[in-house]
Parts: C-alpha cells; sequence; structure tokens
C-alpha cells in the first residue's frame, strides 16, 4: 500500500500532553528515547494502513477467541478483549529498576503473611496493629501453623503500577489471592506480532513469552514429590468464572489439565488424586483459581460445590501444594496496604525502594476525620473489593453518593481507606485515525518460588478507553496494550 494514500496520518508534533506525565511524549513535545522507533514507524503510515491494522487486530482477537465477561445486571456476557494497536513503551533502564523494587515488596509480604500464621512478631512488636488482623476478611483460622513450602504464600503476585503527573512510579495495589490478566498480556503480545511483524524486527523489545515455561518450572518446584515431571493441575471454578479464558489458555500453554473440583478426589491416605479414564492418578501441585472460601467445604463453607473435601487436610500434610496459598489474602486488603512501607522495614531493614500511593486509613479517627471533609477531592476505596467496584472518585461524584459513602464509612471505619486522586499518566491511544492520550496502569507479574523471583519484562497495561476516564477496568469499559521494555543500547 503507497505510504502517501489517505488524508490523516499521525502528527506527534500535534500531539497534546494536556499538562499530564505521557509515557511516549515529554513535556517538551519529544518522543522518549524509548519509544523513537515505535514513533516513527506509526508517523510512517497512512490512514487506511491505521484502519486496516486495527481491523486485523479486531480479527485476530475474534479468531483467537480472546475475551473477558463482564457481570451485568444479573447477565453475563462475553465480550471480546477491547485493544489498542500503539503499544506502551518503558525503558529497559528503569524497568531494572522497578523489578527490584518490587521484588522487595513481594519478598517482605511473604513473611509478613508467613509471621501471621505464626508468631505475629510484627504485632507483638506494635508495627501492625492486632484490630487491623482481627477484623480481616482474608486472615483463615485454618491455616494457622501451616508451613507452605520455602515458606512462600504468594507465589504469583500482580502488583498494580501507576505513574502520577510528575513520573514517579507507585504501587497501587498488590493482588496476592488469584491474580488475574497474564493471560491478556501473552495474548496482546500475539495480536501484535501478527498486525505489525515488522516492527518486532526493527526493535529490540524484551520478550513476555516465556512466562508459562516460567509458571510451569514455579507450579513444579513446589512439588511434594521430587519427580521429573510432577502432576500439576489447574483448579477453575468453571466455565461461568469471568476469567475462565485465562484458565484455559495457561492450562494448555503449560501442557497441565485443566479441573475442577469434581475431577479430584482426597483418598484416605489425605492425597490428592485426579480421576481419569484409566483410574485415579495422584496430583503434586494444584494452581487454583477458586477463591479460599470455596476450595474445600469441609474447611471453609459447606455448601460450596466448587472445591475438593479434605483438600486442607492434604494441603497441612504437606502431601500437595497450593499456589497461591489459601490465607495469602491477608496482605490483599487496601488497609494492609498502607502498612506496606513499614512491613518491608521491619522484614528486611530497609526503606521501600517503589512508593505507596500515599493513603489515608478511615479506622483512625483523625484520618477518617480528613477523608469526609476533603471527600469530594478523593479516590475512596472499600478494603476488599476487586474491578473498580464500590470505588468513590471524589472529582467525578455527586453530593448523593459521597453522603452514601461517608454513611457506609461511619458504619465501618476499618474498612475504607482513601488516596489523592492521581493524575495518572497518559499514553497515545487511537480514537478513530486521531492519536489521543487516555490514563493507563500496569499490572506486572512475579514469580516467587523461595528459591528466586521472576519478574514479567512488561505486564498488562490497562487503558481507560473514554477521555478523561481514570477506570481502566475492562469490566468496567476499560482497554488494552501490549506493553514493551525497550532495550535502548541494543543495535
Amino acid at each position: 500500500m503507497d505510504k502517501t494514500e489517505g488524508c490523516m496520518k499521525i502528527d506527534w508534533k500535534t500531539y497534546q500532553t494536556n499538562g499530564f506525565f505521557d509515557e511516549l511524549i515529554d513535556a517538551q513535545g519529544n518522543i522518549r528515547s524509548h519509544g523513537k522507533q515505535l514513533a516513527q514507524f506509526f508517523a510512517g503510515l497512512s490512514e487506511e494502513e491505521l484502519i486496516k491494522a486495527r481491523a486485523v487486530a479486531d480479527l485476530a482477537i475474534k479468531e483467537m477467541g480472546i475475551t473477558f465477561t463482564v457481570y451485568n445486571e444479573g447477565n453475563m456476557i462475553d465480550r471480546a478483549w477491547p485493544f489498542d494497536i500503539i503499544p506502551r513503551t518503558i525503558g529497559k533502564k528503569e524497568w531494572q529498576s522497578v523489578e527490584v523494587g518490587l521484588k522487595q515488596r513481594v519478598e517482605a509480604l511473604n513473611l509478613f503473611i508467613d509471621d501471621l500464621y505464626h508468631d505475629q512478631k510484627i504485632i507483638k512488636d506494635g508495627i501492625f496493629p492486632k484490630g487491623l488482623l482481627e477484623k480481616s476478611v482474608n486472615f483463615r483460622s485454618q491455616c494457622v501453623g501451616i508451613n507452605p513450602p520455602n515458606k512462600i504464600w504468594a507465589h504469583i503476585c500482580g502488583s498494580d503500577l501507576v505513574r502520577d503527573g510528575n513520573g514517579t512510579m507507585y504501587v497501587l495495589e498488590d493482588n496476592l489471592r488469584v491474580p488475574s490478566g497474564v493471560s491478556y498480556m501473552l495474548e496482546n503480545r500475539s495480536v501484535m506480532k501478527r498486525v505489525f511483524p515488522e516492527l518486532f524486527e526493527q526493535t529490540t523489545i524484551l520478550p513476555v513469552d516465556d512466562y508459562p515455561s516460567q509458571l510451569f518450572d514455579m507450579l513444579a518446584a513446589m512439588s511434594p514429590r521430587k519427580q521429573d515431571k510432577p502432576e500439576v493441575v489447574v483448579l477453575t471454578p468453571g466455565v461461568f468464572n469471568s476469567a475462565y479464558f485465562e484458565h484455559c489458555y495457561l492450562a494448555q500453554e503449560m501442557g497441565c489439565e485443566l479441573v475442577e473440583g469434581r475431577d479430584l478426589v482426597v483418598e484416605k491416605d489425605d492425597c490428592v488424586y485426579m480421576r481419569t479414564i484409566t483410574g485415579l492418578q495422584r496430583v503434586d501441585v494444584i494452581y487454583r483459581r477458586i477463591d479460599d472460601l470455596f476450595l474445600d467445604p469441609e474447611a471453609f463453607l459447606p455448601e460450596s460445590q466448587l472445591g475438593v473435601p479434605g483438600l486442607m487436610r492434604a494441603w497441612s500434610k504437606g502431601n500437595v501444594a497450593l499456589v497461591n496459598a489459601p490465607g495469602a489474602g491477608v496482605a490483599d486488603d487496601k488497609v494492609v496496604y498502607a502498612y506496606v512501607p513499614e512491613i518491608i522495614k521491619y522484614y528486611l531493614g530497609e526503606e521501600a525502594k517503589l512508593e505507596n500511593v500515599p493513603t489515608f486509613k478511615c479506622l483512625d479517627p483523625k484520618e477518617c476525620d480528613h477523608v469526609i471533609q476533603n471527600i469530594d477531592k478523593l479516590v475512596v476505596k472499600p478494603a476488599n473489593e476487586s474491578g473498580g467496584y464500590g470505588l468513590l472518585i471524589g472529582p467525578k461524584s455527586t453530593k448523593k453518593e459521597q453522603q452514601e459513602t461517608i454513611a457506609q464509612i461511619k458504619a465501618d471505619p476499618r474498612n475504607w481507606v482513601a488516596q489523592p486522586t492521581l493524575d495518572l499518566s497518559t499514553v497515545p491511544t487511537l480514537d478513530g485515525t486521531q492519536v489521543d492520550g487516555r490514563h493507563a496502569d500496569l499490572r506486572p507479574f512475579i514469580l516467587s518460588s523461595g528459591k528466586d523471583t521472576q519478574i514479567t519484562t512488561g505486564g498488562l497495561t490497562r487503558v481507560a478507553m473514554v477521555k478523561g476516564s481514570l477506570v481502566v477496568n475492562s469490566s468496567q469499559g476499560g482497554g488494552s496494550k501490549d506493553t514493551w521494555i525497550v532495550d535502548e543500547e541494543a543495535k
């Protein structure tokens, strides 16, 4: 196709950052060094080529069956994954310092979880409030005294990163229960390679495709039986779960069985077995994508049909590994998050290398008063909701919504935190054939086996598809982009 065809080409000189920190273009209108090849390439595309590229991407997503589920007014709707064809770029040097900060964070959080289920030294030493633990909805008394392999509870962590108006990278939250989204990170890369294979020849982009093999190696390392090929399974709640696409994808990529609770049984020897057409087969490691309370009707909710009776018994005796470990969610709490810098200092004797977003804890009466008085300026979050649910974005809320949230805070202060409204960084995003800045975050994935820690070179960039919106969750209308960690020094 002739590059001169079409009337609407991308002209980066006309791109407006609108006072936000932009991931590609700096405040002076210059392209950042890690994005130069990308910007040059897109500037060379005609309007027709842009439209065609987007159509190819949409078709690839449909062909690959990349969907997510929206729960809407009692209905479940499967939608094609919303994807933008302009990648987000980050320089390798910056990424290396982010990796160091994430490793530090996950190491401290694992020590913290292990301490809470054993000696609770951090409470005895007055660093972490006892009352906070007592009211934690994710603390599992059934896990007290259990010793998972290498003392690792959160083997897979998805920490959400945001950048503010000054370009500082912050951790917004840590997802330590059943973090999702990694399949979309991998599929975003596959789609980009289909649409623009030539870009990958021109630019040194660090790979993400080795994640499934890294995940399998980490899972296999957790096996209680030392053998060449342990039996690893992915436990899914089933086809109606919003992340079912991901469960299937990861099982397939790792060459593991995808199972539901009814496919597994705990025998009298307190070992877990999988039902197969040739009889029972012992299972060593379960990568579970089911929430704690549904895992084992003997230990948690008796009415659960999703779990496996006796699973906790098998795990506590060390006959099967559960990843992530039950109870890891005690650190996946937005109030606990506010204490992470202190947690790092307590267990590692170091200052946090990645900052938290400043957070007001409503359980502190002074901080609570501040939140109530400034509710129109703050983002107010319940402690344990996910997916953007229950959130109040002060500047964009009505008086009525503010009053309702204040009433909820007063009823249960422990359950609420608030943060300043951050000027989230923007990424150039296609709107028709125009390029416009949209707010974004980033979820890298961290794998911990106790022997080593691996971090994806990139992660899932989620982007608000609506101009001015700060909501990036796909369930709330957000979309996604491929994330490139670019080695600028490579030739």
